[in-house]
Parts: structure tokens; sequence; C-alpha cells
């Protein structure tokens, strides 16, 4: 089950350049700003910028689902084909990411969000 699309990180060679670029475009100050990521909030979206992202796989932008259970969904994926780029990885404060490469080479980006009960959510 998937709350759709509302996460887009781009692989960035120049932070600081991508984070000004982004401010100007959105209009907002970025809610997350370190070295290894720079996240916006606007409109109901997640912007981030990634400065490690071409070194993990990332050709382009790449799409996060919003799902209730990451690990079955990647299984899922993984069985009817796509390639692992990005093994399940916990960002902070419960947050889930992984990512993989469907056989047209499109990047597709899962998230999962600490749950509530979870005692590092809080």
């Amino acid at each position: 089950m998937t709350a759709g699309l509302r996460t887009i990180i781009y692989p960035v060679k120049d932070l600081a350049r991508a984070k000004a670029l982004f401010g100007a475009l959105l209009g907002v100050e970025p809610y997350a700003d370190e070295p290894y990521y720079v996240g916006f909030k606007d409109a109901g979206q997640d912007v981030g910028l990634d400065p490690n992202g071409h070194a993990k796989g990332m050709t382009g932008p790449v799409p996060y689902w919003h799902v209730t259970d990451l690990r079955s969904t990647l299984a899922a994926l993984l069985e009817a084909g796509a390639e692992p780029l990005q093994d399940v990885l916990d960002v902070g404060g419960g947050k889930l990411i992984a990512f993989v490469r469907d056989a047209d080479g499109n990047l597709i980006g899962l998230t999962q969000d600490p749950s509530p009960q979870d005692p590092s959510a809080m």
C-alpha cells in the first residue's frame, strides 16, 4: 500500500549551488541543512538534495513512494525483477529509505515514515 509520491531527491554535485537554486525556486528555507542532505518542504512536497547521490547510482531525480511496509514492498519489487541500488537505510528517527532500478533503467525510491508507536520516532 502506498500513500503516493510526496518526495523527490536530486543527486547534486555542488550542494551550495543546488541549495541556492532550489531555495529560489521554492521560496522557502530548508528544513534540513546538513553536509550530506538538504531538504525542502513546499506545498506538501518534500524536495531533497543529495551530494552523494551520483556515487550511489542516482542518474537523475528519484521519486520516492511513501509506503507502509518498506521491507515487504522492496522484497516484492526485487522478486519482480528490480535491481537493488540502495538497501534499507534508517536516515534518522526511524525513517527508512531504499531505491531500486527497474528493467528500463528507471529509479524507484521507497520511503517509510516511523510508526507512531515506535519509541525512536518520539
